[in-house]
């Protein structure tokens, strides 16, 4: 019997029992579903991550004190043979070739005051192309210049969260303002950037990194950010960079160097396992569908024993009654995977449309993975149905009332 007719047999069998049909195909319905926007959901924070740090600068590198054997994410150990000073930042600047670029990073808090007004906020002593690096710009005034950082000028940018609350509508440049209890002047106002990670970029103080330590009496930097001249020149940087320091710290490497492809290496990492983990929960509602369907398609297969004996008697053999009841198998969850899948893409629109900082992304390879997978379990919820349709004898089948 030609393919076509056991399709267009298997479509027949299908439509006769419509109600059926369709409650048969809701478990693989769901499950299709499940896959699709979990599994859009991980993709899309995949690439929120690796946008968000694209965004924050290319090519960059951190080198913190202390050494640290592991790449990624974390504290660096808090002692350390030597600190990062501004002289090793000077010496980064005027003797590495595969750089274009290095500012140093003190990290502390504070609270800043203007009047009556205070804002606790994170405060960031930074070089003079930090702006550069980090891909920030000054909205409103300026920002350091080398000069400001080597003459240890009071001065600071504001972000346009800490300009809000201190502020309101005055213009705050010029004006002197109170970052634990010290003075500084202003001297420019950043761009807004919006919320990054969880953490609101415009919610920052900056001011000259050596401000900073004498601002928080500290003695070394908490961090150096370096840029390689382009992506083909990151391991040199690193090597150049690892080189430098390591004469300037007494022949001690006692600092790690972070690259920003660790940092996403980590992060992809990350999302691939949590993507394995949203596909294995949304594969258990895909598991229920095709149960549903086996046990549909043996109940069927009772149902027609004496279409079956007839059949076989005029000529079928056990392939074409496999054959079509495990197209059935097949079909059925092939139109409830197609049916999950409009679902899935009707909610991701609508959901990028009311949501539009939601990181949901649906992509070819996941509409392939649906598709797949409905087909895969329609095959294997279908064998056992479709074997025991082939193996029922003619003459017992014709018997069956």
């Amino acid at each position: 019997m030609p393919l076509l007719e056991l399709c267009l047999t298997a479509l027949d069998a299908i439509r006769a029992n419509k109600v059926r049909s369709f409650l048969t195909t809701l478990g693989v319905i769901i499950g299709v579903l499940s896959v699709i926007l979990l599994v859009s959901l991980g993709e899309g924070a995949r690439q929120y991550l690796t946008e968000t740090f694209a965004g924050m600068g290319s090519n960059l590198l951190q080198v913190v004190p202390g050494r640290r054997e592991t790449k990624g994410f974390g504290a660096p150990p808090l002692l350390t043979t030597r600190k990062l000073t501004r002289e090793d930042e000077m010496a980064l600047r005027q003797r590495a070739t595969s750089i274009d670029g290095v500012s140093g990073v003190v990290n502390g808090s504070g609270t800043v005051r203007y009047l009556n007004r205070r804002r606790d906020t994170f405060v960031l002593g930074v070089g003079a192309r930090f702006d550069e690096l980090r891909q920030m710009r000054v909205n409103l005034g300026r920002f350091f210049t080398e000069e400001d950082v080597a003459a240890r000028r009071r001065y600071t940018v504001l972000g346009r969260t800490v300009i809000a609350e201190l502020f309101g509508d005055e213009n705050p440049l010029g004006k002197t303002v109170k970052i634990t209890d010290a003075e500084f002047r202003v001297i420019g106002v950043m761009e807004r950037k919006g919320t990054t990670l969880g953490f609101d970029m415009d919610d920052l103080v900056f001011i000259p990194t050596t401000a900073a330590l004498d601002l928080f009496a500290m003695d070394g930097l908490s961090s150096l950010l370096v840029r390689a001249r382009d992506r083909s020149s990151v391991d040199a940087a690193i090597d150049e960079v690892t080189e430098l320091l390591r004469r300037r710290h007494n022949n001690q490497v006692d600092f790690t160097i972070v690259s920003q492809d660790d940092m996403l290496a980590t992060v992809n990492r990350m999302m691939a396992t949590m993507s394995l983990v949203l596909l294995a929960i949304a594969s258990v509602a895909l598991l229920v569908g095709g149960i549903g369907i086996a046990n549909i398609m043996l109940v069927s297969v009772r149902e027609r024993t004496r279409e079956i004996g007839i059949r076989r008697a005029v000529g079928a053999r056990r392939r074409h009654i496999l054959v079509q009841f495990l197209l059935e198998a097949v079909v059925i969850s092939l139109v409830g995977g197609l049916i999950g899948l409009m679902l899935g893409g009707i909610i991701i629109g609508a959901a990028r449309v009311l949501v539009p900082g939601l990181p949901i992304q649906l992509s070819p390879q996941i509409v392939g993975i649906a598709v797949v997978f409905s087909a895969v379990v329609g095959v294997l919820s279908g064998v056992v149905p479709a074997r025991r349709a082939a193996q029922l004898d003619p003459v017992e089948a014709l018997r069956y009332e």
